[in-house]
């Protein structure tokens, strides 16, 4: 259960297979056993699991910004550990890949210390697993990336789990405006009740103008959350003169994002990535539970299902409708 082929793929003679992987990027879990050379954790501690294992020597991770941390990406791009171990093997005994180093739709999964962070007990685990890529990337893309301050405009183009946590973040932050664009109106009701000021629907309006009307000329600050090259342009667009536009979405690698190259420097605009909210999870994963403990960050509102592994199927029939944000897969 939990197997799929990924884009990897190994020799058999003059012919490639593709290379099971156990996936599954964003979990919380209790740890049974550790291996030798484990230090911090112990069995019974709860943890959440960061999607970049963090080494923590490399260039990135001395500079703080172990989201770019260099042996991480390389073991996630090969599919392992950041060992470069295996742990996993399918029903003919063949090793599958890791899912950046997590692999949370196992029942039990095996994880290199530097992919988790220790948490409080008494934090279901059901809301812990969302700290682990929608609230981390979400809510720190507006702490750590861009750095909102209060009374600054945002728009949010996107309400995923990612999206809704760019929301939460940003009214956490005292942003004002705060505009969400989407096409589902259930997300823009939730949007509303999380601190979104002023919605738009881009099925009855021009998502550009309206950001640019709402904020007065273009928003200070907009997110992009949906993965896709004409929605970066929409966000860019919609961005102000002397503003930022930040991207947290992944399209497909062919895609190419096409502005006028003389508006970046007459109009100082600034456009940036954020992978992982620029994180550094071992920092942000707790400060962040004590946002939500303390109810600045309302985390809990994202989840929308718990499922078992066998409802996965039906699970992503909801997100493909967006009639979900959040799923949870419970073994227990």
């Amino acid at each position: 259960a939990g197997l799929c082929h990924s884009d990897l793929s190994v020799l058999d003679g003059s012919r490639p297979r593709p290379v099971p992987m156990v996936v599954g990027h964003e979990a919380s879990g209790i740890v049974r056993e550790t291996g030798p050379n484990v230090n911090g954790f112990a069995e019974g501690d709860h943890v959440v699991f960061s999607f970049v294992p963090v080494c923590g020597s490399c260039y990135f991770c001395l500079s703080g910004r172990s989201a770019m941390c260099e042996s991480g990406a390389k073991a996630n791009l090969a599919g392992t550990l950041l060992s470069g171990e295996r742990r996993f093997t399918d029903a003919r005994s063949r090793a599958c890949n890791h899912h950046l180093g997590v692999s949370g739709f196992s029942e039990y999964t095996v994880a290199a210390q530097e992919s988790l962070v220790k948490i409080d007990r008494d934090l279901p685990l059901t809301t812990a697993a969302l700290f682990g890529c929608a609230v981390l990337t979400g809510v720190g893309a507006v702490f750590n990336t861009a750095r909102v301050a209060p009374g600054m405009s945002v728009a949010v183009f996107g309400l995923g789990g990612v999206g809704l946590s760019v929301v939460i973040g940003a009214r956490a932050a005292g942003a004002y405006p705060v505009i969400a664009v989407d096409q589902y109106d259930k997300k823009l009701e939730l949007a509303s009740e999380l601190g979104a000021t002023h919605t738009v629907n881009i099925a009855h309006q021009d998502p550009i103008d309206a950001v640019r009307e709402i904020s007065q000329g273009g928003a200070e600050f907009s997110f992009e959350s949906v993965g896709s090259e004409k929605v970066l342009i929409q966000a860019y667009q919609s961005t102000k003169r002397g503003g930022t536009t930040v991207t947290l979405g992944l399209p497909h690698p062919d895609k190419l994002f096409s502005v006028p190259a003389a508006g970046i420097t007459a109009e100082e605009r600034s456009i940036k990535g954020s992978y992982m909210g620029s994180s550094v999870p071992s920092r942000d994963i707790p400060r962040f539970i004590e946002l939500y403990k303390a109810g600045i960050l309302p985390v809990d509102r994202l989840c929308t299902n718990i499922l078992k592994l066998e409802e996965i199927n039906a699970g992503f029939d909801r997100l493909a409708s967006g009639d979900a944000i959040r799923q949870i897969v419970s073994f227990h």
